[in-house]
């Protein structure tokens, strides 16, 4: 008997990216929804098709949807800048920090054409700003633009993503990176604490790290995973700390 005969056959179709993101910006309060969905799904399918193929750019539903999460709370915390200019800082701040030097000039190129005659002011971070200052200085390093920006980088990913992934060459400061905004979002939170300031951003909260090995153990002990006899689940080292954030 032919194997074919042995499976039942399905048909599958491909979502349609620009009318699920018309609905989530409509969701998230943007008037124009219908044209900019049209126009974010045009960028990322050009993008797709001519940014050089790297294993961590992602241009998915999944990219898209973390766009559209930075755009609804951009829309809320600037109610009054224009939903276009909203939609490529959402878009940019998503996307530079995985792209490589040659491709993200393109990226900003296929942004000029999709949206023509919109100037993009650069994000102010304020507080954060000078508290990565006053954090790099007191681990006596050099306080220089580029490794504050890919700190600020790190914070814009770390809002919208519950797992981020720093890659790089030996030496070119990953675990600094991290390390230096975990204790500047740490000493503002202090900051707030101590001056009783309840209007601080609560983005800004005291960080805790552990570092942990990924090859000393399983990936059910790191993960979680279901017993085969008795169907329990039990979490697993990383997982677990994440299940009682959301408690």
């Amino acid at each position: 008997m032919c194997i074919r005969d042995r499976f039942r056959p399905i048909s599958m179709m491909i979502p349609d990216y620009a009318l699920i993101a018309e609905i989530l910006l409509f969701a998230q309060g943007f008037q124009n929804a219908k044209t900019l969905a049209l126009k974010m799904t045009q960028l990322y399918k050009l993008a797709s098709e001519q940014l050089s193929q790297q294993d961590h750019y992602d241009f998915g539903m999944r990219a898209i949807k973390s766009v559209l999460v930075i755009a609804g709370s951009l829309k809320k915390r600037e109610p009054e800048l224009s939903e276009d200019v909203l939609l490529i800082r959402a878009m940019r701040d998503a996307n530079i920090p995985k792209f490589l030097p040659d491709d993200l000039q393109l990226f900003l190129q296929l942004i000029r054409d999709l949206f023509p005659g919109f100037e993009i002011p650069n994000t102010d971070y304020g507080m954060l700003t000078q508290a990565l200052h006053d954090t790099i200085a007191a681990k006596k390093l050099s306080v220089t633009p580029g490794f504050v920006n890919k700190c600020q980088q790190l914070f814009e990913s770390l809002n919208v993503r519950f797992g981020v992934t720093i890659i790089g060459l030996p030496g070119v400061g990953k675990s600094t990176t991290y390390q230096v905004l975990q204790d500047a979002l740490t000493l503002l939170k202090a900051t707030a604490v101590a001056n009783n300031d309840e209007k601080a951003d609560p983005r800004y909260q005291t960080v805790e790290s552990q570092v942990i090995c990924p090859k000393a153990i399983s990936l059910g002990e790191l993960y979680g995973e279901e017993s085969k006899d008795t169907k329990e689940w039990k979490y697993g080292v990383a997982s677990k700390p994440v299940s009682y954030t959301h408690l």
